[in-house]
């Protein structure tokens, strides 16, 4: 039983970080922190135990089909925590890592791969997951 609840509560924890994610698009020059900026570093905690919890859950469920669910929707997970620390470093500093490294053009289209990786990792796992559970 315990391990359904941790399941759960793991599974909860992932949801909720996709649930309460902000938007971050406009960008912020300015060297004080306002609540805006100070409430979009808190998601980063919260980002950080979802992405512990999900590997450790991949690494209970020991393979498997709901083991290599859990471990592809993990790390779809961290490539989404990685997007979210891209945008707050936008939205803070106005720096746009993908932009300035990689151009105007470019670096939108890698953010756009990011975020088809992001929610195509998670789709699968999720299908994974599923196809599991009719047995």
């Amino acid at each position: 039983m315990k391990k359904k609840h941790f399941l759960l509560i793991s599974t909860l924890l992932l949801i909720s970080q996709g649930l309460l994610a902000q938007d971050h698009t406009t960008h912020s020059n300015t060297s004080n922190l306002g609540a805006e900026q100070i409430f979009g570093l808190l998601e980063m905690p919260f980002l950080a135990i979802a992405l512990v919890f999900s590997f450790l859950t991949a690494t209970k469920l020991k393979g498997g089909k709901f083991g290599s669910g859990m471990t592809l929707l993990a790390w779809g997970f961290v490539v989404m925590a990685l997007g979210h620390l891209h945008m707050q470093i936008a939205h803070i500093f106005g720096y746009n890592i993908f932009k300035n490294i990689f151009g105007d053009t470019f670096g939108n289209y890698i953010w756009f791969i990011a975020l088809i990786l992001t929610w195509g990792l998670s789709a699968l796992g999720f299908y994974k997951i599923y196809k599991a559970s009719k047995i």
